[in-house]
């Protein structure tokens, strides 16, 4: 991390990968349409363990473990700095002294507030409006985000370094808050940019960044379209049938790893072509990624689009 690095009143924002997508794909949306920069990686490898390791055509690949990853965007209007934390995995195990670390590194960078995103798995129909969720360290933080119609989370608990980081954050006596976005549970499995796009809407008022939310609605509206129709099919179809007989379930075979085909290798390259000049377009590119599956091949190579130029 740069010394004595100057930033102007910063908040924090973090994300990992959960369900629906909803907080790491909000992450991305962020550091795509505000072209943020990469600035400094958050690496406490002795809390994390190899799991596994790639192979590529029989050649097993050395074991990689986890990356953080810290971005930055200053305010053009000199108000406030976000920082961005993306961590691409939570560790398995020393939560709190993950958390402890990632908030010594905000006192250092001057943060006043930290905030999660995340999801909340309701009834909801998919094709109705997210709702957002919010639970906060003081009562202060909480009634910011009433007046931004949030629905306050009476009771319950946030999972993961979503929760442990805000518990820690309490207990630094400093200030914050988590954005739970709804999703239907009954597609918990599937991302859902519905709740990406209703977190970022209410940060954006609590911030007073401006954001361009144009293709993330256009995401999600198409989206809730089609699980809305496969809904409607699945209960017509269950309606239909008088009687259900289960049939034991066959040991399924292992799942085939993702195959391009040459005109998605152009299309991805395409892409990353523009996005290289224009970084607003990298969320684009990180939608035709995930569509196709192969995010995770693509991921250092996608990051490396948010790196600084020498001499910035």
């Amino acid at each position: 991390m740069p010394e004595q690095m100057q930033l102007k009143s910063p908040w924090l924002v973090a994300v990992w990968p959960g369900m629906g997508h909803v907080g790491i794909n909000a992450g991305f949306y962020l550091a795509s349409k505000l072209e943020m920069a990469v600035f400094a990686e958050f690496s406490p490898q002795e809390l994390f363990d190899v799991e596994h390791v790639e192979v590529q055509n029989g050649i097993i690949r050395p074991a990689r473990l986890p990356r953080s990853r810290l971005f930055l965007w200053r305010d053009p209007h000199q108000k406030r700095d976000l920082v961005l934390f993306i961590g691409e995995a939570q560790p398995p195990s020393g939560k709190r002294a993950f958390c402890r670390g990632l908030i010594e590194l905000s006192k250092k960078l001057g943060v006043e507030r930290i905030f999660t995103f995340a999801a909340m798995a309701t009834q909801m129909h998919p094709e109705h409006t997210s709702q957002v969720f919010a639970a906060a360290t003081d009562e202060a933080m909480l009634d910011e985000l009433i007046l931004l119609d949030t629905k306050v989370l009476q009771e319950g608990n946030i999972s993961g370094l979503n929760g442990v980081l805000l518990g820690e954050v309490a207990e630094a006596g400093m200030h914050g808050a988590c954005l739970l976005g709804e999703m239907p549970h009954i597609f918990a499995q599937l991302p859902f940019p519905g709740g990406s796009l209703a977190v970022l809407k209410v940060f954006s008022e609590l911030t007073g960044i401006q954001l361009d939310f144009s293709e993330l609605e256009q995401q999600a509206q198409q989206l809730s379209q089609k699980l809305g129709e496969l809904l409607a099919q699945v209960e017509g179809e269950f309606q239909e049938r008088e009687t259900y007989e289960a049939e034991p379930a066959e040991e399924a075979a292992p799942p085939e790893p993702p195959k391009l085909s040459p005109e998605d290798e152009r299309r991805i390259e395409q892409l990353f072509e523009q996005a290289q000049s224009d970084r607003s377009k990298a969320y684009e590119l990180k939608r035709e990624l995930d569509r196709l599956d192969v995010f995770a091949d693509y991921e250092d190579r996608f990051l490396d689009l948010f790196q600084k130029p020498e001499g910035q």
